[in-house]
């Protein structure tokens, strides 16, 4: 199959069917004589594997240690238990930090009730001179993580 069909059966985009190519977690397909890339069933697991760790917020190389652990069979699966118990750290942290940033905007939104003008706004003023630990606990994250993302609006 082309490449066009395998991203339609996984539901994944063209462009990220190649970044996964290049960044070695997908193996490199066969060529047609047309040089198009042709993809097999085995390609096909291998990305709905990738997108399951992606969805579990894995990064490549947590994903790269996966799958060579998928790739030898033989091996015992200590090290995907310890990676997946190192993951459930960082989500336990990630979970920890965005608690933080809950209370915190909690926080801003009891400065105002929206019934003064904008040049009376608690939430505007506090936002244009934070106090300095604010600051500073925000900017200290000390994850190696994404932190996270905003929907697109």
């Amino acid at each position: 199959m082309k490449i066009g069909e395998l991203a339609r059966l996984t539901d994944c985009r063209v462009v990220t069917i190649r970044y996964y190519e290049r960044e070695g977690l997908l193996p490199e397909p066969a060529r047609s004589e047309a040089n198009y890339r042709l993809y097999g069933e085995a390609h096909v697991e291998r990305l709905a594997f990738i997108r399951h760790c992606r969805a579990l917020d894995m990064t490549l190389g947590e994903i790269r240690a996966l799958l060579d652990c998928h790739d030898h069979p033989d091996r015992p699966c200590h090290e995907a238990d310890a990676l997946i118990d190192a993951h459930l750290e960082h989500v336990a942290a990630r979970i920890a930090q965005l608690q933080a940033l809950e209370r915190a905007l909690q926080a801003l939104r009891e400065r105002c009730q929206g019934q003064s003008s904008a040049a009376e706004c608690g939430i505007l003023d506090a936002l244009a001179h934070p106090p300095a630990e604010d600051a500073s606990a925000l900017a200290q994250t000390g994850d190696d993580h994404v932190p996270g993302v905003h929907p697109r609006v």
